[in-house]
This record gives structure tokens, C-alpha cells and sequence, in this order.
């Protein structure tokens, strides 16, 4: 079989063999165009519910950001911009009530030890929510992504000529 490449013009051959590994070559590309596609859809939706669970809990609780607060002053505590900035809150305010020491830093005997220990706590767990939001939102991009390289691979393999 003789056909001419359109780029260099020139004959090109083409045998049985070459026939059958493209077509092999673009079962495999297609299969691994769907499962990439898959992977993306369940990174995505793993994602988004993630973020939606997280924030959901948060706000559960009923926190609100400080009134002192340079940046959103008693707005609710549902996203990772304002637990962000309510740990922050909640760590000046507990070193201004240690002179500045932190818990490690006070005595053992000192009463107000337990308040900063509840107050690293509350930041730690506030902190854990902001990763959780990153690690969320982290998923749900790379999810678009395979979804977006698995159409790319899936468009490329229906191009090969079957003969």
C-alpha cells in the first residue's frame, strides 16, 4: 500500500504490521485517556467535597474572627482566610496575657499555663483546618488537570488513521 506524507510529499509505505500497531497504540492511548479522565473526576469531586465538608464542620462551631482584627473583624469562621486569621487573633491575644511567653515558656505551675495550652490548641486545630482547605483545593485542581491532559490524550487518539 503507497501513499504520500503530506509534509514531505514524498511515498510513504505502509504495511500490515504498521496497521496493527497503530491500532494498538490507539486502544492503549484511549484506555489511558479514560482512566486519566476517571482519575481527574474523582480528584476533583474528592476535592470540592472536601472543601465543602471542612467548611461545613467550621462553621458548625460558630466561631467568629476577633473584633480587633485587622482583616475580616467578626465575620463567621467558614473558609480558610478567616481561620487563618482567627489563629492569628487568638495568638496575640493569649501573648499579651503571658507578657509575651508561650506556653512552653511558663512555668508549670503558673495558672495562666492552661490558657495558653487551650489556646495552642485552638490554634492547631484552626491551622489543620487551613491545610485542610489547601490539600482540597490542591485535589480538585489537579483533578481538572488529568481531566484536561485525558480529553487532550483521548482527542489525540482518535486522530491516528484506522484502517
Amino acid at each position: 500500500m503507497t501513499s504520500t506524507d503530506s509534509r514531505t510529499q514524498r511515498p510513504t509505505r505502509q504495511t500490515d504490521d504498521t496497521v496493527t500497531v497503530t491500532r494498538s497504540a490507539s486502544s492503549t492511548a484511549r484506555i489511558a485517556a479514560l482512566i486519566t479522565i476517571l482519575a481527574g473526576v474523582v480528584l476533583a469531586v474528592s476535592g470540592a467535597t472536601t472543601w465543602f465538608t471542612v467548611q461545613s464542620n467550621l462553621a458548625d462551631e460558630r466561631i467568629t474572627v476577633s473584633e480587633d482584627s485587622p482583616r475580616f473583624a467578626n465575620d463567621k469562621v467558614d473558609g480558610p482566610f478567616t481561620a487563618f486569621q482567627e489563629a492569628q487573633m487568638i495568638e496575640k491575644h493569649y501573648l499579651e496575657s503571658t507578657k509575651g511567653k508561650t506556653y512552653a515558656e511558663l512555668d508549670r505551675e503558673d495558672p495562666i499555663r492552661e490558657t495558653a495550652m487551650t489556646a495552642s490548641f485552638l490554634r492547631a486545630s484552626l491551622f489543620t483546618s487551613v491545610v485542610s482547605f489547601g490539600v482540597a483545593a490542591l485535589a480538585f485542581g489537579l483533578g481538572i488537570v488529568l481531566i484536561i491532559a485525558g480529553y487532550g490524550l483521548l482527542t489525540l487518539s482518535r486522530a491516528v488513521p484506522r484502517s
